[in-house]
């Protein structure tokens, strides 16, 4: 139906009405602004006029009882209580809800109430992986253990991305990794690799190398890289023998060569016949500026490629790579061998191996000789005697700062076929 607006009294009929529509919602909506304008304040005296203006705002409610509880300066519990149980009062289906309650029940040491907030949680949203995991740790705390851990094993098998949390809770609450295995973690690589992450980061070793034995225990291949956190733990203990198994058991997990090489040599990898893994008993390589680094042909008889260092002439480096940590025995004496050129090495301060002890200043200290300038494939060597409490040591490429007015390094360095072998024995240990 067509209206003609030639007719006076239909052009005031509908000023009339668009005047009584707006008589209507103006006021509606000048209430919904001041609401969200005093919600918005973080004052919390204007947030509850303006909650008071929206009744049924369940959001609201929830979002003031949260400053109630955590202000740390006027925090009041009973008001967060009370504005929570209007939150779940306006919106009961809410699962976020009921568990921001529970949080305050127990606060406030109500676990009868706390526990039965929680299990409206969970009625409410059965699937939450979020729910299961607050609720699990809400039994741990209660000293539930049993069903504390089955709600976090549902937790983390619904979303994995809560697993380090969970292993750090739950290690926090039993103190024991044989229940952490039994009763949490899926017996997957990625569950096991955490808990290896969280106890060596941790500075529980012990524990890292019980998980770590159930994930090299595993059908799947490794990826190498999973054994460096535990590595680099156990290196820092000094327990080199400890390192030495798990970087086999690595290698042996991953698939990889893993076999003595048939001169003795205790370095991983010194023919640089393989590319740096940058971590555990390998080489390590970061990035060094005005340092380049790659791979070039070996000399005759030199191993399967040398590594070749160019120094760009615009910096002044203190190098301390490519390094390497190797384990070895107290008290006992090294032969250190390596084959070395240099081509326009400048300043006074050249290209050395400089091997030490990483856990006692006090241990080995031992340099090469220093070389600069340029010369031909010259082999450098060293005798090593480890002192009674050396288990590590740590072999560097080193050049160390110049002190000189002209200290910018510049030139080439190759190395080729590292070495560290032991000598035999002096005597017979006694039977």
């Amino acid at each position: 139906m067509e209206i003609s607006l030639e007719k006076t009294w239909w052009r005031w009929a509908i000023v009339l009405a668009s005047l009584v529509v707006a008589a209507t919602l103006i006021p509606q909506a000048s209430i919904l602004w001041l609401a969200q304008d005093r919600l918005n304040s973080e004052n919390l005296a204007r947030m509850e006029r303006g909650e008071k203006l929206t009744p049924g705002d369940a959001a609201g409610w929830d979002r003031v009882g949260r400053l109630h509880q955590w202000d740390f300066v006027n925090s009041n519990l009973p008001e967060a209580i009370s504005d929570y149980q209007r939150a779940v009062q306006d919106e009961p289906h809410s699962a976020n809800y009921w568990m921001d309650l529970a949080g305050a029940y127990e606060a406030a040491s109500d676990q009868a109430r706390a526990s039965d907030a929680f299990a409206r949680a969970k009625a409410v949203y059965p699937a939450s992986a979020v729910v299961a995991f607050n609720y699990g740790n809400f039994l741990l705390r209660q000293g539930k253990p049993e069903q504390g851990f089955g709600e976090l094993r549902k937790a983390v098998s619904t979303d994995p991305q809560l697993l380090p949390l969970a292993i750090s809770r739950s290690w926090r609450a039993s103190g024991d990794v044989n229940q952490i295995l039994a009763e949490l973690l899926p017996p997957n690589m990625e569950a096991y690799s955490e808990a290896v992450d969280f106890f060596a980061s941790s500075g529980h070793a012990d524990e890292a190398m019980i998980v770590w034995k159930r994930l090299v225990g595993l059908p799947q291949r490794l990826d190498l890289s999973r054994a460096f956190p535990l590595l680099d733990q156990l290196l820092h203990e000094d327990r080199g023998d400890d390192a030495s198994v798990v970087w086999q058991e690595a290698l042996a997990a991953a698939g990889l060569p893993h076999d003595t090489p048939a001169n003795g040599s205790l370095i991983c990898n010194g023919d640089f016949a393989k590319d740096f893994s940058n971590g555990g008993l390998d080489w390590r390589w970061g990035d060094v500026l005005g340092a380049y680094f790659g791979f070039d042909r070996a000399p005759s008889g030199g191993g399967s490629r040398a590594v070749r260092l160019d120094f760009s002439g615009g910096s002044n480096i203190d190098l301390r790579a490519p390094a390497q940590f190797v384990p070895v025995e107290p008290g006992r004496l090294y032969h250190f061998r390596a084959l070395l050129r240099t081509d326009s090495i400048t300043t006074e301060s050249g290209i050395e191996f400089f091997i030490f002890d990483p856990n006692h200043a006090d241990g080995v200290r031992v340099a090469t000789e220093n070389f600069t300038g340029t010369h031909d494939w010259t082999p450098v060597a060293a005798e090593v005697t480890t002192s009674p409490k050396t288990h590590v040591l740590l072999i560097e490429l080193a050049r160390r700062t110049s002190r000189l007015f002209e200290n910018k390094l510049g030139g080439t360095v190759w190395i080729a076929d590292v070495t560290l072998v032991p000598s035999k024995p002096t005597r017979q240990p006694a039977p």
